[in-house]
C-alpha cells in the first residue's frame, strides 16, 4: 500500500526516526544509494517559485538514479486548464512519484487521494512544509545530540513552517514554543495536534507573545519571513505587528550562549533577523539548506520502497 508524505502528523514518532537515520546514511555514503530509483520518473510540479526545494529535489532524484520533470503552473495550470483529478490520473500512468509545491494544501490532498499506487510529496502548502522540517531536525539531531530535553523557539509568524516544526517537535520529544504577535499565533488545530504529541513524549508545547520570554534557555532560535508568497498586499501590516520580533543580537542574548539561529530561507536581512545574526557562528541556516537535499533523498527512498 502506497504511502504519501503530506503532513508530518501522519507518521509516528519511530517511522520520523527512521527517515531521520535514513538522512544521515545518505549524508554520509552518498554512493550506496546511487542508483537505488534507477529507471523510475518523478513529476515536480511548482505552483511557487523556489530555490532550495526546486534545487534539492532536481539534483536528489539525479542522484539517485531517477528522472525529474519539472512542471510549472505554466506548463499544466493545475486546477484549471484540467482538473486536479485528471492531472492526477494522467500522471499515475507515467511516474513513479509526485512532488508537489502549491498554495492550498487542498490541492496536496487531491491529488495524493486521485492516485492510487504513486506517492505524493508535500514540498510546500500554505498548511505544512514537512520537507523542511525533516532537513532542520536532522540538522539539529547532528548539532545537539538528542532532541530530549532540548528547546526550540520559533519566532514570528505562525506559518507552514511553525506549523511542521511543532508537529515534529512533539513527536520527538523537544520542547517546542511558537513566540507570536496576537493575531499571528498557529492554527489551533495543528498545535492541539502537536500538543498531544509533546505530553506523550515529555515534552512543553507552548505558545507566546513576548518573544523575550520565550527564547529563555533556548538551545535553536528559528525565524522565516513575516510576509509569504500570496501575502503581499499584508506586507506594511506584518511589518508594523512584527517589529518587535526581529531575531537580533539583543533577543539572542536572553537564549542560551551557545543557542544556534535557524532559518528556513529565503531571509529579508534586516526585518525579521539582522546580518549580526544570519551571519553570525552560531547560525546554521546553510547546513540545513543543505540538509534539505539528503533528507528529500530519505524521504523518496522510503515512499518509493526502494531497497
Amino acid at each position: 500500500m502506497k504511502r504519501d508524505f503530506l503532513s508530518i502528523a501522519d507518521y509516528s514518532s519511530k517511522e520520523l526516526l527512521d527517515i531521520l537515520e535514513l538522512s544521515r546514511q545518505v549524508k554520509e555514503f552518498p554512493t550506496n544509494y546511487s542508483e537505488t530509483l534507477h529507471g523510475r520518473s518523478v513529476a515536480m510540479i511548482f505552483e511557487k517559485q523556489s530555490l532550495r526545494t526546486h534545487v534539492t529535489f532536481d539534483v536528489g532524484i539525479y542522484q539517485l538514479g531517477a528522472h525529474a520533470v519539472y512542471l510549472t503552473q505554466g506548463d499544466i495550470s493545475l486546477g484549471k486548464r484540467e482538473s486536479v483529478y485528471d492531472t492526477a490520473k494522467n500522471l499515475e500512468r507515467w511516474v513513479q512519484g509526485v512532488v508537489v509545491r502549491t498554495f492550498a494544501h487542498s490541492t496536496c490532498l487531491e491529488l495524493a487521494a486521485a492516485m492510487a499506487d504513486v506517492p505524493v510529496i508535500n514540498a510546500l502548502t500554505d498548511r505544512e512544509h514537512p520537507c523542511q522540517a525533516v532537513g532542520d531536525f536532522q540538522t539539529m539531531k547532528k548539532k545537539l545530540g538528542s532532541f530530549k530535553g532540548k528547546k526550540l523557539v520559533f519566532v514570528g509568524d505562525g506559518n507552514n513552517v511553525c506549523h511542521s516544526l511543532m508537529l515534529l517537535a512533539g513527536k520527538m520529544g523537544m520542547d517546542f514554543i511558537a513566540a507570536t504577535p496576537r493575531g499571528y499565533e498557529p492554527n489551533m488545530q495543528v498545535f492541539k495536534s502537536a500538543a498531544a504529541a509533546a505530553q506523550e513524549h515529555g515534552s512543553v508545547m507552548d505558545i507566546n507573545h513576548n518573544p523575550r520570554e520565550a527564547v529563555k534557555h533556548a538551545d535553536v532560535i528559528y525565524t522565516d519571513v513575516w510576509t509569504s508568497m500570496g501575502q503581499e498586499e499584508e506586507k506594511e501590516a506584518r511589518i508594523q505587528a512584527f517589529k518587535e520580533f526581529q531575531v537580533n543580537a539583543k533577543l539572542m542574548s536572553h537564549a542560551k550562549t551557545k543557542a544556534y539561529f535557524m532559518h528556513c530561507l529565503p531571509a529579508h536581512r534586516g526585518e525579521e533577523v539582522t546580518d549580526e545574526v544570519i551571519d553570525s557562528p552560531n547560525s546554521i541556516v546553510f547546513e540545513e539548506a543543505e540538509n534539505r537535499l539528503h533528507s528529500q533523498k530519505a524521504i523518496l527512498l522510503t515512499l518509493m520502497h526502494a531497497d
